[in-house]
């Protein structure tokens, strides 16, 4: 018994080095099948993924387009210099991360509340029609809800009718912040539900059942049972937006922004446009833009350990 019983993981092991060794051969038999159809999607990767990666040179050059990235004259990290003590180096800082973390403390709690009013919605009819209304904004252009927002808001516009004001909110730097998350929360919040509802179709409905009939309102029934269905996604959603606080939308905060509300709209996105295409400094926007780019990083790789350590060792 004893041998036999020693013997079965040998017999396991063998099975599975037999089968590696027949893929491997499978693979080198017919690897003219597998160049054809993973060459395309390899070149793809390193033409538009990896290649354009050089010219993060511009960062440390005083770039000429003339030139070339491999003749004009190098600066080292001047540009970074020139960034970091600009006076308003902090401005542009603060104003990007109120409009994310804010952002993400108001926006991200919105799809999840979403997909559990959705859950509780029995008639499969009217879920899809309310699901329908949810998901329409998505499909609206940034520029458009721009327009639709500056009409809303605008001194002739429906909400100064209502409140009985002539108020033009969009030139109100206080009021920036405010228009910017609450137009993005309705325009994304739906789409963004989708994952959550997802991931509630894997809730047992037999726990849900017994904890119905154990007495379990509806915050207990979220908890014991729709809460564990989704909260891996939760998380993992939770990393990949705060590890991307500094990347807050070029276009909106450009469209919505006014030469009255320069002082909470500007941002590093902005900045970058303005300083890139609009002055030609093609140098300092590219250090701008990798300074932005390496704090993303870090704050990706931070949060990914600090939420790690909250959740028994689960993160990206």
């Amino acid at each position: 018994m004893k041998t036999s019983m020693k013997a079965a993981p040998g017999r396991g092991g063998g099975k599975e080095k037999a089968g590696l060794h027949n893929t491997l051969l499978y693979v080198r038999q017919h690897w003219q099948l597998y160049v054809v159809f993973l060459l395309p999607a390899f070149a793809l990767t390193i033409i538009f993924k990896y290649i354009p990666m050089g010219g993060i040179l511009i960062a440390f050059e005083n770039y000429n387009p003339i030139q070339g990235l491999l003749n004009s004259p190098w600066v080292g990290f001047s540009h970074f210099k020139r960034f970091l003590a600009s006076p308003d180096f902090i401005s542009y800082l603060i104003n990007t991360l109120k409009l994310s973390v804010f952002g993400l403390l108001w926006g991200f709690p919105i799809p999840i509340l979403l997909a559990f009013l959705l859950n509780r919605v029995q008639r499969s009819g009217i879920r899809k029609k309310i699901q329908l209304v949810l998901y329409m904004p998505n499909f609206i252009s940034v520029i458009v809800l721009c327009g639709i927002v500056k009409i809303l808001l605008s001194v002739t516009g429906p909400l100064n009718m209502i409140l009985g004001t002539s108020t033009d909110f969009m030139t109100m730097p206080e009021a920036f912040r405010s228009i910017y998350i609450a137009s993005g929360i309705w325009q994304g919040a739906g789409w963004a539900s989708i994952m959550y509802t997802a991931a509630l179709a894997n809730a047992s409905g037999e726990l849900r059942e017994a904890a119905v009939i154990d007495g379990a309102n509806i915050f207990q029934q979220i908890k014991a049972v729709e809460w564990p269905a989704i909260k891996d996604v939760v998380v993992i959603q939770f990393i990949m937006q705060a590890g991307n606080i500094m990347s807050v939308g070029f276009e909106k905060a450009y469209a919505l922004q006014t030469d009255m509300n320069m002082r909470s709209s500007e941002i590093i996105a902005t900045y970058v446009y303005k300083k890139g295409l609009l002055d030609g400094d093609y140098g300092f926007s590219t250090a701008v833009g990798l300074f932005n780019t390496v704090i993303n990083v870090i704050l990706l790789v931070a949060v990914n350990k600090v939420v790690a350590r909250m959740n028994e060792g689960k993160g990206l």
